[in-house]
């Protein structure tokens, strides 16, 4: 039996380096965290709200989601401070605020209307989600060109969140009521938010906005972001549609950009290639 429990000696491990570390830990490596459990927080609040037919706060929670799951990933990145625990920590939050709250605050919304249809459009799109973000962690270690930085494969869950969410900003713009006709639109739109997800449709990216800015347009950029936010807090509705609108016609530009970059790329490839491969007559002679 005492091979089976073998004992440990506290004084060593107390004294020892390795009790000093998991004693300590740097605040820059706990603080993306918090952000991230505070964004889980959010949307699981959205639900909340949604139970309780306040739709706007809801959005309201699932926007705030998106902000702070678009922070936590570059506060680690500033302070130095990410971990393998923050990535998965902040995988697991994006598959609650981003593939489980929008389709249920639809059901709860309209699609209970739709009857099975509607809850096969819910059940459509959390799947779309949980494939979308594990195909991102399995593309994480995978080198890529660094234009292709500049790209998705497929709709990112954050957007497609948003996008989601569409008909409940218009119904809170022009203000008509839930019913049968409108939860079996609703239901295709869904569905076709979910093939966007795990579709291979390249779309824009934005992580490289804000990482580098000239000094020229620093006050310019700071200008247009608080006019952004006054404008989504003034009018969060029409701006969170308009917005949503402007990127879904944007996908089929951003499709282009990406073929038109990658053909650019294998001819630069092919012309290096073929560069590098001795000529006939130098080899003859």
């Amino acid at each position: 039996m005492s091979e089976l429990f073998p004992e440990v000696d506290h004084q060593s491990i107390r004294t020892g380096r390795r009790f000093a570390r998991l004693r300590s830990l740097p605040f820059r490596v706990i603080l993306p965290n918090l952000v991230t459990l505070l964004a889980l927080c959010a949307g699981l609040t959205g639900i909340r709200m949604g139970l309780d037919g306040r739709f706007e706060w809801a959005v309201g929670a699932v926007v705030l989601a998106a902000l702070l799951d678009a922070v936590d990933g570059r506060v680690a990145r500033w302070l130095k401070g990410t971990s393998r625990f923050g990535a998965e920590l902040d995988s697991l939050a994006d598959f609650v605020n981003f593939g489980v709250v929008p389709g249920l605050l639809l059901y709860i919304w309209v699609l209970n209307l739709a009857g099975n249809f509607g809850w096969i459009a819910v059940l459509a799109y959390v799947l779309g989600a949980v494939l979308r973000l594990a195909r991102f962690n399995t593309q994480l270690d995978t080198e890529k060109p660094a234009w292709q930085a500049n790209f998705f494969t497929g709709m990112p869950a954050p957007a497609g969140a948003i996008a989601a969410l569409l008909p409940l900003y218009l119904a809170q713009i022009f203000e008509f009521a839930p019913a049968r006709p409108i939860a079996g639109v609703v239901a295709v739109y869904l569905a076709l938010v979910a093939f966007l997800m795990v579709s291979t449709i390249p779309t824009w990216s934005g992580k490289k906005i804000g990482a580098r800015v000239p000094r020229e347009q620093v006050v310019p950029m700071i200008v247009a972001v608080v006019m952004l936010i006054a404008f989504l807090v003034s009018w969060p509705f029409p701006f969170l549609a308009i917005a949503t609108i402007a990127y879904l016609v944007c996908i089929p530009v951003g499709w282009q950009a990406f073929r038109r970059l990658d053909r650019a790329h294998k001819a630069a490839e092919a012309a290096a290639a073929a560069a590098q491969q001795p000529d006939v007559d130098d080899v003859a002679l």
